[in-house]
């Protein structure tokens, strides 16, 4: 009986000191997640630090900014817990959360290359009481100053729905840079010159935008340091045709077959004018649905100028300027508006279409209202593009020259006679072929300014 007591209270005791020794001495590090908006540091940036220790519990939280042989404390934090005599006493957080603000110019930290040292430990008895230790490092670069930008190409006159370019200089690399107009955005990239640190961005005005259009270049690093520098310019406004074209009910049962709208087709058909009904949604959702599929297709681009000299054009008579404001009428009534982006130019039908210039092929497709449509990237965002063609005769990725076949004519899409659209895009707008047709044009805005920049009498 005796020994049977005996046998209990050892097991009463030993298995708590057990299982006490095994949870004081366990041997899992904490767990560290570290979080920065960039790898590059400067005023403002926060730190996002979550850590945790599921088993004894958090003991110390250390952060420190370490450069050459400098080193900050961004935050150290202790908590309190249990001792040898007393393990159980007061609450042991398990997790903890910061956000830590690194201030670099307060802790007189210079621009370049540094580390954020992160060391967390828990609890646990191991290591003669130190716990068990996790520790994080990141390479981080601390970049305070704004991108530096000087302005390479003197004269900058460009028109309301026209084209331009900046040449330009930045001062270190990693920089997202380009010309501002507006609203939007032309991106810039080196490729133009031998010199990499020179770039250059064609820009364009659409053509709501005339005189008191705000442009400047533009920069910004890794950091998210910004620089917004001006540069000369003139603005000369034009103005645009108006025109009143009248949609015949011939016209609509020749076009709107080769339109498919999916369950939109049966609404057509209960309404009185079905044709008529069908042409009206064509003419507005799908023309805004196709324009903004062709603009965005220049955004496949490189940074290298493949076209040389003047664009051609299509022999043949105009029948639609870049521009064009049009009335669109039904028996008499006023139906709808649009804007005519390019130029139509008109020959016998099926005319073979040649490149306008040099390039690569970023689009051959049908395109809804363009129809049969081609567009050629001729580098640094500026393309062309050849819409209600017959058929064509080119793939994309194909490499073309000047004169290069690419189809014939045709009255594919929403056209109502055989002939080409032709135009002109920079980016994501629509730009007025004729600059890009005239050899004086080209010379003075373009081709003078890259030689002078390469002669270095910019």
């Amino acid at each position: 009986m005796k020994k049977f007591l005996l046998l209990v209270i050892c097991v009463m005791i030993l298995v708590p000191l057990i299982w006490v020794l095994t949870y004081r001495f366990e041997g899992t590090a904490p767990e560290i997640t570290a979080d920065l908006p960039s790898l590059y540091l400067k005023d403002g940036v926060a730190l996002s630090l979550d850590i945790q220790d599921t088993g004894t519990g958090l003991r110390e939280v250390h952060v420190r900014l370490v450069q050459q042989e400098t080193e900050k404390t961004l935050l150290k934090k202790d908590y309190a817990g249990g001792s040898v005599f007393n393990p159980f006493s007061g609450e042991i957080p398990k997790e903890d959360r910061f956000v830590i603000p690194v201030e670099t110019g307060r802790h007189g930290l210079s621009d370049g290359d540094a580390l954020l040292h992160v060391q967390v430990t828990d609890q646990s008895w191991r290591g003669w009481n130190r716990g068990n230790m996790a520790e994080q490092q990141i390479s981080v670069t601390i970049d305070t100053q704004p991108p530096k930008i000087e302005i390479l190409s003197r004269q900058h006159n460009v028109e309301r729905g026209g084209s331009g370019l900046v040449i330009y200089r930045l001062f270190e690399t990693d920089v997202k840079s380009g010309v501002q107009v507006g609203d939007r955005f032309f991106p810039g990239n080196s490729g133009m010159f031998d010199e990499t640190d020179i770039h250059a961005a064609f820009f364009a005005l659409d053509h709501t935008q005339g005189p008191g259009t705000q442009l400047w270049v533009t920069a910004e690093d890794g950091a998210g340091n910004t620089t917004r520098k001006g540069f000369y310019h003139y603005i000369r406004d034009r103005g645009f045709k108006s025109d009143v074209l009248r949609i015949s009910d011939t016209f609509l049962g020749m076009t709107m077959p080769d339109f498919h709208l999916g369950d939109r087709e049966s609404q057509f058909e209960k309404t009185d004018n079905p044709l008529l009904e069908k042409f009206l949604v064509v003419n507005t959702e799908l023309r805004d649905a196709n324009v903004n599929k062709v603009l965005s297709v220049p955004a496949d681009t490189v940074p290298q100028v493949l076209w040389q000299g003047r664009f051609e054009r299509m022999a043949g008579a105009t029948r639609a300027g870049f521009g064009d404001h049009r009335t669109y009428t039904y028996n008499g009534k006023e139906i709808g508006q649009s804007r005519h982006m390019g130029i139509d130019l008109a020959s016998t039908a099926m005319t073979p279409v040649g490149a306008a210039n040099a390039g690569r092929v970023v689009m051959a497709e049908p395109v809804g209202i363009f129809g049969n449509t081609v567009i050629i990237d001729h580098g640094f965002g500026l393309a062309s593009l050849y819409a209600h063609l017959s058929n064509v005769m080119v793939s994309v990725g194909d490499t073309v020259h000047k004169g290069a076949v690419i189809g014939n004519t045709g009255m594919t899409g929403l056209a109502a006679g055989d002939h080409l659209h032709f135009s002109m895009i920079v980016h994501n707008v629509f730009v007025n072929p004729l600059e890009w047709w005239d050899p004086n044009w080209i010379e003075n805005n373009v081709t003078a300014k890259i030689k002078a920049v390469r002669e270095g009498k910019s």
